[in-house]
Protein backbone atom coordinates (compact mmCIF):
# COMPACT_ATOMS: atom_id res chain seq x y z
CA UNK A 1 0.00 0.00 0.00
CA UNK A 2 1.36 3.43 -1.01
CA UNK A 3 -0.03 6.62 0.54
CA UNK A 4 -3.20 4.75 1.48
CA UNK A 5 -3.81 3.43 -2.06
CA UNK A 6 -4.21 -0.35 -2.19
CA UNK A 7 -2.74 -2.61 -4.85
CA UNK A 8 -5.92 -2.75 -6.94
CA UNK A 9 -6.03 1.04 -7.29
CA UNK A 10 -2.36 1.23 -8.22
CA UNK A 11 -2.68 -1.63 -10.73
CA UNK A 12 -5.69 0.08 -12.35
CA UNK A 13 -3.85 3.41 -12.52
CA UNK A 14 -0.74 1.67 -13.89
CA UNK A 15 -2.80 0.14 -16.70
CA UNK A 16 -4.37 3.54 -17.43
CA UNK A 17 -0.96 5.22 -17.72
CA UNK A 18 0.36 2.38 -19.87
CA UNK A 19 -2.57 2.60 -22.30
CA UNK A 20 -2.45 6.40 -22.40
CA UNK A 21 1.29 6.40 -23.09
CA UNK A 22 0.88 3.87 -25.88
CA UNK A 23 -1.75 6.03 -27.58
CA UNK A 24 0.31 9.19 -27.13
CA UNK A 25 3.36 7.64 -28.76
CA UNK A 26 1.43 6.18 -31.69
CA UNK A 27 -1.07 8.96 -32.40
CA UNK A 28 0.43 12.10 -30.83
CA UNK A 29 -2.55 12.35 -28.49
CA UNK A 30 -4.49 10.21 -26.06
CA UNK A 31 -2.48 10.18 -22.85
CA UNK A 32 -4.59 12.60 -20.86
CA UNK A 33 -7.87 11.84 -22.63
CA UNK A 34 -7.64 8.19 -21.61
CA UNK A 35 -5.59 8.19 -18.40
CA UNK A 36 -7.15 11.23 -16.70
CA UNK A 37 -10.77 10.00 -16.51
CA UNK A 38 -9.65 6.51 -15.53
CA UNK A 39 -7.47 7.75 -12.68
CA UNK A 40 -10.20 10.18 -11.67
CA UNK A 41 -12.36 7.10 -11.06
CA UNK A 42 -10.07 5.79 -8.32
CA UNK A 43 -7.84 8.67 -7.16
CA UNK A 44 -9.22 12.10 -8.17
CA UNK A 45 -7.25 13.81 -5.41
CA UNK A 46 -3.92 13.29 -7.22
CA UNK A 47 -5.13 15.06 -10.38
CA UNK A 48 -3.96 16.88 -12.34
CA UNK A 49 -0.46 16.97 -10.84
CA UNK A 50 0.30 13.24 -10.91
CA UNK A 51 -0.50 12.92 -14.61
CA UNK A 52 1.42 16.09 -15.42
CA UNK A 53 4.52 14.63 -13.78
CA UNK A 54 4.10 11.43 -15.78
CA UNK A 55 3.33 13.43 -18.90
CA UNK A 56 6.81 14.95 -18.83
CA UNK A 57 8.33 11.48 -19.11
CA UNK A 58 5.83 10.48 -21.79
CA UNK A 59 6.54 13.62 -23.81
CA UNK A 60 10.33 13.37 -23.62
CA UNK A 61 10.23 9.70 -24.57
CA UNK A 62 7.87 10.31 -27.49
CA UNK A 63 9.58 13.38 -28.95
CA UNK A 64 13.03 11.80 -28.82
CA UNK A 65 11.89 9.04 -31.18
CA UNK A 66 11.47 11.26 -34.27
CA UNK A 67 12.94 14.78 -33.78
CA UNK A 68 13.63 15.23 -37.52
CA UNK A 69 9.89 15.46 -38.17
CA UNK A 70 9.59 18.65 -36.10
CA UNK A 71 8.93 21.98 -37.84
CA UNK A 72 10.86 24.24 -35.50
CA UNK A 73 9.38 27.56 -36.68
CA UNK A 74 5.93 26.42 -35.49
CA UNK A 75 7.04 25.73 -31.93
CA UNK A 76 7.53 29.27 -30.45
CA UNK A 77 3.95 30.60 -30.88
CA UNK A 78 2.45 27.35 -29.62
CA UNK A 79 4.86 27.23 -26.69
CA UNK A 80 4.07 30.85 -25.77
CA UNK A 81 0.33 30.21 -25.82
CA UNK A 82 0.69 27.06 -23.75
CA UNK A 83 2.68 28.94 -21.11
CA UNK A 84 0.08 31.72 -20.91
CA UNK A 85 -2.75 29.19 -20.62
CA UNK A 86 -0.92 27.32 -17.87
CA UNK A 87 -0.55 30.47 -15.76
CA UNK A 88 -4.22 31.36 -16.20
CA UNK A 89 -5.27 27.81 -15.29
CA UNK A 90 -3.03 27.69 -12.21
CA UNK A 91 -4.75 30.81 -10.92
CA UNK A 92 -8.14 29.17 -11.50
CA UNK A 93 -7.03 25.82 -10.07
CA UNK A 94 -6.26 27.48 -6.76
CA UNK A 95 -10.02 28.01 -6.49
CA UNK A 96 -10.96 24.42 -7.44
CA UNK A 97 -9.86 22.44 -4.40
CA UNK A 98 -12.68 19.86 -4.57
CA UNK A 99 -11.45 16.56 -6.16
CA UNK A 100 -14.99 15.79 -7.35
CA UNK A 101 -15.16 19.13 -9.18
CA UNK A 102 -11.88 18.38 -10.92
CA UNK A 103 -13.11 14.89 -11.84
CA UNK A 104 -16.27 16.36 -13.37
CA UNK A 105 -14.18 18.90 -15.28
CA UNK A 106 -12.01 16.07 -16.63
CA UNK A 107 -15.08 14.34 -18.07
CA UNK A 108 -16.32 17.56 -19.70
CA UNK A 109 -12.91 18.29 -21.26
CA UNK A 110 -12.61 14.74 -22.61
CA UNK A 111 -16.03 14.99 -24.26
CA UNK A 112 -15.03 18.37 -25.70
CA UNK A 113 -11.81 16.88 -27.01
CA UNK A 114 -13.67 14.05 -28.71
CA UNK A 115 -16.06 16.52 -30.31
CA UNK A 116 -13.18 18.62 -31.64
CA UNK A 117 -11.48 15.52 -33.00
CA UNK A 118 -14.49 14.29 -34.97
CA UNK A 119 -15.58 17.67 -36.35
CA UNK A 120 -12.88 17.50 -38.99
CA UNK A 121 -12.63 21.27 -39.46
CA UNK A 122 -9.45 22.32 -41.25
CA UNK A 123 -7.73 25.19 -39.44
CA UNK A 124 -4.72 26.81 -41.08
CA UNK A 125 -1.50 26.43 -39.13
CA UNK A 126 -0.37 30.04 -38.54
CA UNK A 127 1.34 31.82 -35.65
CA UNK A 128 -2.07 33.12 -34.52
CA UNK A 129 -3.78 29.72 -34.61
CA UNK A 130 -0.81 28.08 -32.90
CA UNK A 131 -0.81 30.68 -30.11
CA UNK A 132 -4.59 30.43 -29.68
CA UNK A 133 -4.60 26.63 -29.65
CA UNK A 134 -1.65 26.65 -27.26
CA UNK A 135 -3.45 28.97 -24.85
CA UNK A 136 -6.59 26.84 -24.79
CA UNK A 137 -4.49 23.70 -24.45
CA UNK A 138 -2.60 25.28 -21.56
CA UNK A 139 -5.80 26.00 -19.65
CA UNK A 140 -7.28 22.57 -20.33
CA UNK A 141 -4.06 20.67 -19.69
CA UNK A 142 -3.16 22.42 -16.45
CA UNK A 143 -6.64 22.02 -14.97
CA UNK A 144 -7.29 18.44 -16.06
CA UNK A 145 -4.09 16.98 -17.64
CA UNK A 146 -6.07 16.80 -20.93
CA UNK A 147 -4.54 19.42 -23.20
CA UNK A 148 -4.06 17.64 -26.53
CA UNK A 149 -7.36 18.35 -28.38
CA UNK A 150 -6.66 21.94 -29.57
CA UNK A 151 -3.33 21.00 -31.15
CA UNK A 152 -4.80 17.77 -32.49
CA UNK A 153 -7.41 19.86 -34.29
CA UNK A 154 -4.68 21.91 -35.99
CA UNK A 155 -2.59 18.95 -37.09
CA UNK A 156 -5.28 16.35 -37.87
CA UNK A 157 -4.93 16.80 -41.65
CA UNK A 158 -1.11 16.73 -41.72
CA UNK A 159 0.96 13.63 -42.44
CA UNK A 160 1.08 11.13 -39.61
CA UNK A 161 4.82 11.58 -39.02
CA UNK A 162 4.64 15.37 -38.81
CA UNK A 163 1.39 15.42 -36.85
CA UNK A 164 2.60 12.94 -34.24
CA UNK A 165 5.99 14.63 -33.79
CA UNK A 166 4.54 18.14 -33.44
CA UNK A 167 1.77 17.11 -31.06
CA UNK A 168 4.25 15.22 -28.90
CA UNK A 169 6.53 18.30 -28.79
CA UNK A 170 3.67 20.55 -27.67
CA UNK A 171 2.57 17.86 -25.23
CA UNK A 172 6.04 17.64 -23.63
CA UNK A 173 6.38 21.42 -23.30
CA UNK A 174 2.83 21.64 -21.98
CA UNK A 175 3.50 19.17 -19.19
CA UNK A 176 6.60 21.11 -18.13
CA UNK A 177 4.95 24.54 -18.02
CA UNK A 178 1.81 23.16 -16.35
CA UNK A 179 3.87 21.63 -13.55
CA UNK A 180 5.79 24.91 -13.20
CA UNK A 181 2.56 26.93 -13.09
CA UNK A 182 0.98 24.68 -10.46
CA UNK A 183 4.19 24.89 -8.44
CA UNK A 184 4.04 28.68 -8.67
CA UNK A 185 0.47 28.52 -7.36
CA UNK A 186 1.49 26.19 -4.52
CA UNK A 187 -0.68 23.32 -5.77
CA UNK A 188 1.89 20.53 -6.05
CA UNK A 189 1.72 17.95 -3.27
CA UNK A 190 4.08 15.22 -2.13
CA UNK A 191 1.18 12.75 -2.39
CA UNK A 192 0.78 13.41 -6.12
CA UNK A 193 4.51 13.13 -6.74
CA UNK A 194 4.86 9.79 -4.95
CA UNK A 195 1.79 8.45 -6.74
CA UNK A 196 3.35 9.45 -10.07
CA UNK A 197 6.67 7.84 -9.18
CA UNK A 198 4.88 4.60 -8.33
CA UNK A 199 3.38 4.55 -11.82
CA UNK A 200 6.46 5.79 -13.69
CA UNK A 201 7.61 2.32 -14.90
CA UNK A 202 4.46 2.15 -17.03
CA UNK A 203 5.86 4.90 -19.27
CA UNK A 204 9.09 3.28 -20.56
CA UNK A 205 7.31 -0.06 -20.75
CA UNK A 206 4.60 1.40 -23.02
CA UNK A 207 7.16 3.29 -25.14
CA UNK A 208 9.10 0.06 -25.62
CA UNK A 209 5.94 -1.83 -26.59
CA UNK A 210 5.05 0.93 -29.06
CA UNK A 211 8.29 0.64 -31.04
CA UNK A 212 7.31 -2.34 -33.23
CA UNK A 213 3.79 -0.93 -33.65
CA UNK A 214 4.77 2.59 -34.74
CA UNK A 215 5.68 1.56 -38.29
CA UNK A 216 2.64 -0.69 -38.73
CA UNK A 217 -0.24 1.36 -37.37
CA UNK A 218 -1.82 4.08 -39.48
CA UNK A 219 -3.08 7.10 -37.55
CA UNK A 220 -6.56 6.87 -39.11
CA UNK A 221 -6.79 3.30 -37.87
CA UNK A 222 -5.89 3.99 -34.24
CA UNK A 223 -7.74 7.31 -33.95
CA UNK A 224 -11.27 5.83 -33.62
CA UNK A 225 -10.00 3.43 -30.98
CA UNK A 226 -8.34 6.25 -29.06
CA UNK A 227 -11.48 8.39 -29.14
CA UNK A 228 -13.73 5.46 -28.30
CA UNK A 229 -11.66 4.44 -25.28
CA UNK A 230 -11.47 8.05 -24.09
CA UNK A 231 -15.24 8.41 -24.41
CA UNK A 232 -15.83 5.16 -22.52
CA UNK A 233 -13.51 6.26 -19.73
CA UNK A 234 -15.23 9.65 -19.45
CA UNK A 235 -18.66 8.00 -19.38
CA UNK A 236 -17.57 5.63 -16.59
CA UNK A 237 -16.41 8.67 -14.66
CA UNK A 238 -19.71 10.49 -15.18
CA UNK A 239 -21.65 7.43 -13.97
CA UNK A 240 -19.54 7.29 -10.83
CA UNK A 241 -20.09 10.97 -10.13
CA UNK A 242 -23.89 10.78 -10.49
Amino acid sequence: MILGFDGVVLAFAFAAVFAGTLLQRLAGQGFGMLAAPLIALVAPEVLPAALLYLGIAVGVGSVSVDPKALVLKELPPGFAGRALGAVLAAWLAARLSDPEAIAALVAVVVYLGIALSVIGVRVAITPVSLFSAGTVAGVMGTLTAVGAPPMALLYQHETQRRSTAMQNAFFCWGMLVSVAALGWAGLLTQRSLIFALALLPAVPLALWCARPLATRIVKKTIRPWALGLAGLAATMLVIRLL
